[in-house]
């Protein structure tokens, strides 16, 4: 093989190490803040508490708006993981 496409391939698993430690890393910080401004959104209801009382609908609302997030994070990191490869591949 020639030396081009084995660099290409260095800069591709490269690309694609650095992409997915920097998309754990946004997602873990997603994860982390999106349950404090959904609290912030609404400032009347203790979430929390509601959840151990065993308000379903609370539990099921947060959890919904906070999935919908770090997957949509997800999203975004994928496909600038993606990006960065073939940006690498060619």
């Amino acid at each position: 093989m020639p030396a081009n496409v084995i660099q290409n391939l260095c800069w591709a698993v490269l690309f694609t190490v650095l992409g997915s430690a920097l998309g754990v890393a946004m997602v873990l910080a997603a994860s982390l803040f999106l349950p404090r401004l959904i609290e912030r959104f609404t400032p009347n209801v203790d979430e929390e508490k509601e959840i151990v009382r065993g308000n379903v609908a609370v539990a099921e609302y947060f959890g919904r708006v906070v999935a919908a997030a770090i997957i949509g994070v997800s999203i975004v990191v994928a496909a600038a993981v993606v990006a960065g490869i073939i940006a690498a591949l060619y």
